[in-house]
């Protein structure tokens, strides 16, 4: 398919993964495993579209309140994401808090950019993320420094992340649930009623069809 307008970076959240556990009568955990081969797809399609810069919100630090056998279940997900997206000629970065004992080890070798990063399709993947961690690596990346002579986009915990275009949020919630706030303050936002592992291409082409038709101002 061709769109006469394709969003730069859009943003996923992938909500409903327990849900569509528990009508399938399945135990919560197994829901992550389900949310791989949907974000597989996602992937393929949005990058051979043209789009430039996909994020995903993985897991929060919220997240991790769940019991332990949910946790375990989102984080190999990601590990099993990963494992497969290296495999393609994309730029991934791993972004959350890394120092945490719940961050995956696998992972920690993608918290810092590559050196292509600026010549290939960026993925950023939110992992034991918040935004309050984003938000308080500000002092520490300024060190002693006056923050009133930086940009504060410079200095946040997800600095290396550009403006978001467009997110797409599945699962139905109306809600950003923390994501990136300071990259979404201008994006456009749709919601798709659909829970994450019953995703369809369609429901993405709907959404880029629908993009095509916004006045993207960045409040000009």
């Amino acid at each position: 398919m061709k769109f006469k307008l394709i969003p730069n970076h859009i943003g996923i959240i992938p909500d409903g993964n327990r849900r569509w556990a528990d009508a399938h009568g399945l135990a919560k955990e197994e829901g992550y495993v389900q949310g791989i081969e949907p974000g597989k797809r996602l992937f393929e399609i949005g990058f051979g579209l043209g789009i430039k810069e996909v994020s995903v919100y993985a897991f929060t630090q919220e997240n991790t309140h769940r019991n332990r056998k949910q946790i375990v279940a989102f984080q190999n997900a990601c590990v099993k994401f990963i494992d497969w997206v290296k495999n393609k000629d994309v730029s991934i970065l791993v972004v959350g808090d890394s120092s945490s004992a719940l961050f995956p080890d696998k992972l920690k070798k993608y918290t810092v950019p590559g050196n292509d990063r600026a010549e290939k399709r960026k993925l950023n993947f939110l992992v034991n993320y918040s935004w309050k961690w984003d938000l308080n690596m500000i002092p520490i990346n300024l060190g002693d420094e006056s923050l009133s002579k930086h940009n504060v986009l410079k200095n946040i915990g997800s600095h290396e992340v550009s403006r978001v275009d467009l997110i797409l949020r599945w699962g139905g919630r109306r809600r950003l649930s923390g994501f990136l706030p300071l990259q979404s303050a201008y994006a456009d936002i749709f919601v798709i009623d659909s829970l994450w592992p019953d995703f369809e291409p369609q429901q993405f082409y709907d959404v880029l069809d629908w993009y095509e038709k916004q006045e993207i101002t960045l409040g000009g």
